[in-house]
């Protein structure tokens, strides 16, 4: 593992063990997550979306013609992933918090944030600071995320819940250092992962209780995407 990638590994981790810590539930909503959500959007359309687009055809390389139609279709299992998180965020809504669903929704982010750990070593970047612009858009992602787990499960998050995902990103990092995946499952793996973000941003901006500052949600998708481009 470079030292450029162990840096943003240790990072990602500690945005899940100290992200309680940040203020986010005011209303109006905080600037900082609006900017955050922003920013997810625009990873996604301008940089997630594209990749998926451009490098499907391993999907229908490695599994054949039984499967051959995601190498059109990828894009029903980026669904797969906005459908699923969203289940899961509806039925921890109506549900105790020393219930099964916590186990279940913390290993489904565990696995979601062992692929982020993963790509910021293994995916194929054109340089340092792409690396980096990949790693702060996860990171306002992950931000995102760990707000929503420990507000339905506020005990359980600060007690294990946030320590098993940054273990998680630590792990997925660990895993990219020791060799190559399967490209067909890496590209799974990034349509979930661009489901579950555009699912996450959407919830967190648009309610209207939340009473989401819109300007700083253009700001930080029009501004990440302005440096997605120029790079």
């Amino acid at each position: 593992m470079s030292l450029l990638a162990l840096v943003l590994a240790a990072a990602l981790a500690a945005v899940h063990v100290f992200a309680a810590r940040v203020r986010l539930s005011m209303v109006p909503r905080s600037v900082w997550l609006s900017v955050a959500g922003g920013v997810s959007v625009s990873y996604v359309f301008v940089h997630l979306l594209p990749e998926l687009h451009a490098d499907n055809g391993a999907v229908a390389e490695r599994f054949g013609a039984a499967v051959g139609f995601v190498e059109h279709h990828l894009y029903l299992v980026a669904l797969l992933g906005f459908v699923g998180f969203h289940v899961l965020e509806q039925r921890a809504k109506n549900r105790d918090e020393g219930s099964w669903l916590f186990g279940l929704h913390v290993a489904a982010f565990g696995v979601y944030n062992a692929l982020v750990g993963y790509l910021l070593v293994h995916h194929d970047l054109p340089g340092p600071a792409s690396r980096i612009l990949y790693a702060t858009a996860l990171g306002l992602h992950l931000l995102v995320n760990d707000h929503a787990l420990a507000h339905h499960y506020p005990s359980s998050y600060h007690r294990a819940g946030r320590w098993v995902l940054a273990a998680a990103v630590l792990a997925g990092a660990a895993v990219g250092t020791l060799g190559a995946v399967d490209a067909a499952f890496v590209n799974l793996g990034f349509a979930v992962v661009a489901g579950a973000t555009v699912l996450n941003a959407i919830k967190e901006e648009l309610p209207e209780a939340r009473s989401s500052r819109s300007w700083a949600f253009v700001l930080g998708a029009a501004g990440y995407a302005a440096l997605l481009v120029a790079i």
